[in-house]
């Protein structure tokens, strides 16, 4: 029985109360008093409320009694167990022990599972209240946490601030339970305690003035315990998924209304629904990871993470550590606790690979024994895990060349080409050209208002820029488009973009060719088929009449190339492939020409 009594704030009345309780030996559970309440719990077999009353009528200054459900304490307890059991995550509140005091849900879910709990209760039932595991230490049901975790030996004083952050530092470290990975974050909870301490200037008989017991007061911050939280690899993928981007993709928002797009989409929603591994192919620009990204919004694991890693930006040894993740100590450096890599990341998602053909050959052969049964160890480590991911890869070069060539391994190219979607460039993709113009148009403008506090007017193509921008080549494909616009947007200042605008800026970009495209203008645009040849005939002649020597005009050129390629090739591995020359040599000749 539960009940609270009002009164006024009277100096003696709560000890009046309780005196009247022992002379009638009711068994006081609980007693919380706050100023005018006092709130009791009593064990006593057929009390009822009414005896209690007639008790308490002599005592002076009673308000009011009535029957509660909770006490105080007991209400914020539920409303705190409540509130933690929101928490997905599991979460454990620990003394200095070890011994758990506080426990969510999940973690009470986690537990249950163990083998440690089955083989002491024998249940297979994970529904386990929270009652089973509270008091008792969780080394009992995670093994692999140690002693050292849980509170920290020394007492730093607070004046030392190197010791004083040290001590409330957060620590993290990589666990398995039950074959599955997570990240244990744990955090210190520390308490202020102030002691006396005495030295030779500290008399040693009498009693000590306020102001000398001051001056010898210390304050030390001590460890009380820690608070566990077990964030599993998927949500860690998941949030590094939506940092890495903040777009919702799905095929009904790709621009394209050709005949080859259509088709792709068709294809694209086709293969989303099955769980193979999926190559896409198609040269640079062409929007390979919008569709990788489509592929895995449309299929039954889009609510699981989607990375990406392009294996052109980074040398071997790092990329596998990205890939596999590895143990503590596997390397000089290596993070404590060990790290995940993006497969164990992913987990139950998928993994998007660019740029495959750039994987070195030992990587391939590891990437080629994953996926054969989805198993993997990571770098340095000694246990086998096993993964739940989808691999789409992409390139942009010719994998069967490649492989005539013996560069990439002909076995993984049939793992990764089971499911395969072809890209066509954007020259073959004259009915988007426009659409993604009028987009990419949009977009610029829009950049540029929330860069500037005067707001710009979304300026207009001429059929002649349109017939223009359909004529072009477009080598760098849907990215390279992007970048003109932004670039024309950029520099213009009209309410109309022309083809000699649009010229002009596609000069820049490093393209000599534009006496091949139909201009499509008016005469009043200066630029027609006649003139431009002439002009690119004029500015060539002038040029060979202005070298000095068969050095200059070797040089000249050799740097003409490289600003043109180097954009379209922007490594130096993939630029020397181009080429046909050595690496170093590519190098040394970027440096030279100061293209890098």
């Amino acid at each position: 029985m539960r009940i609270v009594i009002e009164s006024t704030d009277r100096v003696g009345i709560s000890q009046e109360i309780l005196a009247v309780f022992s002379k009638q030996s009711w068994n006081l559970k609980t007693v919380e008093i706050t100023s005018c309440f006092t709130y009791l719990e009593i064990d006593y077999h057929n009390l009822t409320l009414s005896r209690i009353k007639r008790s308490l009528r002599d005592i002076a200054g009673l308000i009011a009694i009535k029957e509660i459900n909770l006490l105080p304490n007991e209400q914020r307890a539920s409303h705190l167990q409540a509130l933690l059991d929101k928490i997905p995550e599991p979460i454990f509140d620990l003394d200095r022990q070890g011994h758990i005091l506080a426990m969510n849900k999940a973690s009470c879910e986690l537990l249950a599972t163990t083998e440690k709990f089955r083989d002491n209760t024998g249940s297979t039932n994970n529904t386990t209240s929270y009652e089973t595991f509270i008091g008792k230490p969780i080394e009992q049901f995670i093994t692999q946490l140690k002693q050292t975790v849980f509170a920290k030996k020394a007492n730093d004083t607070l004046n030392n601030a190197s010791n004083r952050q040290a001590s409330l530092s957060a620590t993290s470290q990589s666990i398995t339970i039950e074959g599955r990975a997570y990240i244990l974050d744990i955090s210190p909870v520390m308490t202020t305690a102030e002691s006396l301490q005495l030295n030779k200037n500290t008399p040693q008989h009498g009693t000590l003035t306020k102001h000398e017991a001051l001056k010898n007061m210390q304050s030390t911050i001590q460890q009380t315990g820690s608070v566990l939280l077990l964030r599993s690899m998927h949500t860690l993928g998941r949030q590094i998924s939506l940092l890495q981007s903040h777009q919702q993709y799905c095929f009904d928002n790709i621009v394209g209304e050709s005949e080859s797009m259509h088709l792709i989409k068709a294809q694209g929603r086709r293969f989303a629904e099955l769980d193979l591994p999926v190559l896409i192919c198609g040269e640079t620009g062409t929007g390979k990871e919008l569709i990788a990204r489509a592929l895995h919004e449309s299929s039954p694991r889009s609510k699981a993470p989607f990375l990406a890693i392009n294996c052109a930006a980074l040398p071997e040894h790092l990329l596998e550590s990205e890939l596999f993740g590895y143990a503590s100590g596997a390397f000089t450096g290596a993070q404590k606790g060990g790290k995940p890599g993006l497969i164990e990341l992913a987990e139950g998602g998928c993994l998007f690979l660019d740029e495959i053909a750039e994987m070195s050959p030992y990587l391939q052969a590891k990437l080629l024994r994953f996926l054969q049964d989805l198993c993997y160890r990571r770098v340095g480590g000694e246990s086998e895990r096993q993964a739940n991911v989808r691999i789409i890869s992409a390139s942009h070069q010719n994998l069967a060349q490649l492989i005539h060539a013996k560069v990439f391994r002909q076995d993984l190219y049939y793992r990764l080409n089971v499911l395969r979607i072809e890209l066509p460039p954007l020259r073959e993709r004259n009915k988007d050209i426009s659409l993604l113009a009028q987009l990419f148009l949009s977009n610029a403008v829009k950049q540029v208002n929330n860069n500037h506090f005067q707001e710009k007017l979304t300026p207009k193509f001429t059929d002649g820029a349109l017939n223009l921008l359909q004529k072009f080549s477009w080598p760098g494909n849907i990215r390279q488009l992007q970048n003109i616009i932004f670039s024309v947007v950029a520099l213009t200042n009209n309410s109309i973009i022309n083809s000699n605008e649009l010229r002009q800026v596609l000069a820049k970009h490093g393209r000599d060719d534009l006496s091949e495209i139909a201009n499509g203008e008016t005469q009043s645009d200066n630029l027609n088929r006649t003139i431009w040849p002439a002009q690119k005939r004029y500015q060539q002649d002038r040029r060979i009449s202005q070298t000095k020597d068969w050095a200059s005009a070797q040089a000249a050129f050799e740097q003409a190339l490289l600003q043109h390629f180097y954009p379209l090739y922007p490594t130096t591995r993939k630029l020397a492939r181009r080429l046909k020359v050595s690496h170093n040599k590519v190098a040394m000749k970027l440096r030279q020409h100061k293209v890098i």
